[in-house]
């Protein structure tokens, strides 16, 4: 966990996403990305050099069947507050407007009640749980889908609700939050969306294991590359 949280604190530093005596809000999907970024971002808190405060947050997007108690019961382990907000995003998004995108709307329209929820709580900062795969298939759909050379950024200032999206666990792999979620038992919960598996980032991820077969360092150059350009706010501070 210490050589996890390392990645999580280099990340930090090189960005500069957290400032002493500000609380972070850590958006807790459920999944095992936001699981492992809040377990490191609860160890780093303990001896980080500017000390802050975490609160972790939960949108239930209305699917039925979903079950965060694991998510508060990780809380309660790690002493984080929780505050869980329960919506009907998923009715809105499926079955009113039957979008034939419907991850780009999901998208905007969580991150819109997620920032309010924040803001609701007197946060101005949230935690973001995009890993190194995540930034290099969001650069691949970019370029493939819309012929852009574009990414989010390591930290994102939304001037609408003045709140600021940092993303931590950039520096870590899927394959390296796996191993330690599975070597420390941290709860997860099955996403229950639709589109889980049938996206057009489903159809990237499988390219990119293809290509990595021929050129097997292909994503750690396609992310080094991006903050060499740089991309817009990926410059290293």
């Amino acid at each position: 966990m210490n050589k996890f949280t390392g990645l999580v604190r280099r990340c930090v530093e090189d960005y500069n996403m957290i400032e002493a005596g500000e609380t972070i809000a850590v958006g807790v999907s459920g999944g095992k990305d936001s699981a492992a970024l809040l377990c490191a971002l609860a160890n780093l808190k303990e001896y980080f050099p500017g000390r802050f405060g975490l609160h972790a947050v939960t949108l239930d997007m209305g699917f039925d069947g979903m079950d965060f108690s694991p998510v508060g019961e990780l809380c309660a382990r790690l002493n984080v507050p929780y505050t869980l907000r329960s919506t009907e995003l998923g009715k809105i998004i499926f079955e009113d407007r039957r979008e034939k995108n419907p991850c780009a709307l999901c998208s905007k329209m969580r991150r819109g009640a997620l920032n309010d929820l924040i803001v609701g709580l007197g946060i101005r900062k949230l935690a973001l749980a995009h890993n190194f795969d995540d930034a290099v298939e969001t650069f691949m759909l970019s370029l493939l889908y819309e012929g852009r050379i574009s990414c989010f950024q390591p930290v994102t200032y939304m001037s609408r609700s003045g709140t600021t999206q940092i993303r931590p666990l950039l520096y870590a792999g899927e394959g390296t939050v796996m191993r330690v979620v599975e070597k420390y038992n941290i709860p997860v919960v099955r996403n229950l969306c639709p589109k889980s598996g049938a996206s057009k980032r489903e159809e990237v991820k499988v390219l990119l294991k293809s290509l990595g077969v021929s050129y097997p360092d292909l994503r750690s150059k396609i992310f080094g590359a991006m903050q060499r350009l740089p991309l817009d706010g990926w410059e290293i501070m």
